[in-house]
């Protein structure tokens, strides 16, 4: 979590990246629940920041409602806007798709408008895309 919120997010996909190939089962990670599946993951490995963080997941903002949001306590901190999205053969053919079209989901719904209101300024936003147990996370 360190490398997650000192940006050192390459490092944080890297180890994110081995957790989910050692750890999980294909049988985890099942067609129809795997998006919830890494939901959850995500959130539960979130629960230590609740200190520093308000952690909030699956609430309104914008247009939309996205997957989960961390709010730093101290203003000028980083916020975190995260998006989940697993590849969908009709739609989509590579992982490479599915980032694009949650990038597009993240800002066609305009999920950082809550915190533009509440006056947060440093706002990252992240992507996890899933194919099985690949996983590749985009930041921007």
């Amino acid at each position: 979590m360190k490398d997650l919120v000192t940006l050192n997010l390459k490092e944080f996909e890297k180890k994110f990246e081995i957790l989910v190939r050692q750890m999980f089962s294909f049988m985890d990670v099942g067609e129809n629940t795997a998006e919830n599946f890494y939901h959850a993951f995500v959130l539960g490995m979130l629960v230590g920041l609740k200190d520093t963080y308000y952690v909030n997941s699956n609430r309104e903002s914008g247009m939309g409602r996205y997957d989960i949001m961390l709010e730093p306590k101290d203003k000028k901190a980083n916020s975190f806007i995260m998006e989940f999205k697993v590849l969908e053969n009709k739609e989509e053919k590579t992982i490479e798709d599915t980032v694009e079209s949650a990038k597009r989901q993240i800002e066609e719904k305009k999920y950082e408008e809550s915190l533009i209101e509440r006056g947060f300024t440093n706002i990252t936003k992240m992507v996890f895309a899933f194919k099985g147990k690949e996983v590749k996370i985009e930041v921007y």
